[in-house]
C-alpha cells in the first residue's frame, strides 16, 4: 500500500499498520487458533483485520472513524466472519459482543492504549489473552519491576491478572504516516482476577496518584484512611510506614485493599 485512500486523521492520532511482514509476528505472539473469537480496536484499514478473519472463527472490529467503512469493507470483501462495530471503544458495552471474545488482537490507537487494557482486564472477563502493539514505553510499563521509574498502577493491575508471553519491537515503517516514538508487540495471557479488583484498582490507583508521598499520606489523600489507620495497615503487610507504592509487589496491593475494606 503505497499509496492510502484516506488521509490519516491526526486528531484521532491514525498510524495505519500497512506493512504485512509484521501480521506474521502478530499470529504467532496471538497464538491464533481456527476457534478463535477476535476482538480488534482500531482496524483502520483493514490490513490486520483481513488475516485475522483468514485464520480465526470470528473478529469483531471495533473503529471510531466512521469515515473508513468503505474502505474496510472493500478489504474484507465478502468475509462474513467479520463485525464491523463503530463507535468509542471506551464507551461501548464490549461484554455484550457476541459470540464473546477470546482474545484482544489490535494495533491500538496510542492515546487511549492504556486505559483499553486496563478496562478490558475485568470488563472482558472472556478474554484469555491479549496481543497488542503499543508504544514501546508502555509495552516496558505493562510488566515493570517494582522499585523502578516505569512501575506504576498499570503494571500493578496488569500483573494482578496475566503474565506476559511474548515482546517484540516495531520499527516505525511498518506505519502510514510513520509515529515518532518507538512501538512493541506485546502479548500476555490471564492467569487470575482477584473477586475484589474494583476494590484493589481503586486502592493501587489511589497509593500511584502521589507516587512521591508514603503510602499512608496517599491513602489519606484519597480519603480511604487517615494516616493513623494508613500506617498500621502497612505495618501489617511488613512494610515500614514510610514506604512508598513503588515499593510494593503486585500482590501485597491485593492484601492492602482487604485489609482495607
Amino acid at each position: 500500500m503505497t499509496r492510502l485512500p484516506v488521509a490519516p486523521n491526526r486528531d484521532l492520532g491514525q498510524h495505519f499498520l500497512v506493512d504485512e511482514n509484521i501480521l506474521g509476528v502478530i499470529g504467532r505472539l496471538a497464538e491464533l487458533a481456527a476457534d478463535d473469537i477476535v476482538l480488534e480496536i482500531g482496524p483502520g484499514l483493514g490490513v490486520l483485520t483481513r488475516y485475522l478473519a483468514d485464520r480465526v472463527g470470528h473478529v469483531h472490529a471495533v473503529e471510531l472513524d466512521r469515515s473508513l467503512e468503505p474502505h474496510l469493507r472493500e478489504r474484507l470483501g465478502q468475509r462474513a466472519n467479520v463485525a464491523l462495530v463503530f463507535g468509542d471503544a471506551l464507551r461501548l458495552d464490549l461484554a455484550a459482543l457476541a459470540p464473546a471474545p477470546t482474545k484482544l488482537v489490535a494495533n491500538l490507537p496510542y492515546q487511549v492504549a492504556t486505559p483499553l487494557v486496563v478496562e478490558s482486564l475485568a470488563a472482558l472477563p472472556t478474554v484469555g489473552l491479549w496481543c497488542v502493539m503499543v508504544q514501546r514505553e508502555v509495552a516496558d510499563r505493562f510488566f515493570a519491576k517494582p522499585r523502578t521509574k516505569a512501575y506504576g498502577a498499570v503494571s500493578v493491575l496488569v500483573q494482578l491478572v496475566a503474565e506476559r508471553t511474548g515482546l517484540h519491537a516495531v520499527g516505525r515503517t511498518v506505519f502510514t504516516p510513520p509515529p515518532n516514538v518507538d512501538s512493541a508487540l506485546v502479548a500476555f495471557r490471564r492467569t487470575a482476577l482477584p473477586g475484589d479488583f474494583a476494590r484493589v484498582k481503586q486502592v493501587v490507583e489511589a497509593a500511584f496518584a502521589h507516587r512521591r508521598k508514603t503510602l499512608p499520606n496517599s491513602l489519606e489523600l484519597a480519603g480511604l484512611a487517615n494516616r493513623e489507620r494508613g500506617a498500621a495497615v502497612v505495618e501489617a503487610l511488613g512494610r515500614a510506614p514510610s514506604s512508598r507504592a513503588e515499593e510494593l509487589e503486585p500482590p501485597e496491593f491485593v492484601a492492602l485493599a482487604r485489609a482495607l475494606a
